[in-house]
């Protein structure tokens, strides 16, 4: 209900003649200034925070590629290492190669002696040696021997022998009438490999 006693009827004439639209412009133009500044500030906050998400995955991949590069440079180093260790132990080997050539060179300058003064070890008395010739690393050996017993003994003397090795016996024949106290017997055995030799001799 309207109160017409505040205006006059000359007012309520003119209260329908009043033009809104100016006001409701200038609502409308501050509502898009507002919703322009808001925008703009969405679009900058979504610009910063991408900016700063690509600073920093930017610093944790310069990071990673620094530990790669450290990490490379480490397997290089060590690459090379190994590398001279391989060829420093193939300087080792050639090396212990060559000395091992010049002992067996130098011992076998002596072999023939060593072997002399070893068969002159493992006969025992009653044994008598023929014939001994070396063909190689064989030994043949023919001799007498007065009793079984004292070729039983020399068998075990080349046994135990540090230069000399597989025994075998070719025969035993008893003597004829005027030598049977003596049987006539034939062996063979083989002087071992260097590297045998010098275990046994380095050995205290």
């Amino acid at each position: 209900v309207c109160n017409c006693n505040r205006f006059g009827i000359k007012e309520l004439f003119i209260m329908p003649h009043i033009n809104l639209l100016p006001w409701r412009e200038l609502q409308r133009e501050e509502s898009k200034k507002k919703f322009v500044t808001i925008l703009v500030g969405i679009v900058l906050a979504c610009f910063l925070s991408m900016y700063l998400l690509s600073m920093f995955y930017t610093a944790l991949k310069d990071g990673q590629n620094l530990k790669n590069n450290y990490l490379s440079s480490e397997i290089s180093m060590l690459d090379r290492k190994i590398s001279d260790i391989r060829e420093l132990d193939k300087r080792k080997e050639n090396l212990q190669q060559r000395m091992r050539l010049i002992e067996e060179l130098q011992s076998s300058r002596n072999l023939g002696t060593q072997i002399m003064d070893e068969v002159t070890k493992i006969v025992p008395q009653g044994i008598y040696l023929t014939k001994l010739e070396r063909r190689g690393n064989q030994i043949y050996v023919l001799g007498r021997s007065e009793s079984n017993n004292r070729l039983s003994t020399m068998i075990r003397q080349v046994q135990s022998s540090y230069l000399l090795e597989r025994l075998t016996m070719q025969d035993i024949v008893a003597g004829d009438q005027s030598s049977r106290l003596l049987s006539d017997f034939s062996m063979e055995f083989y002087v071992k490999p260097f590297d045998e030799i010098g275990e046994v001799r380095n050995e205290p």
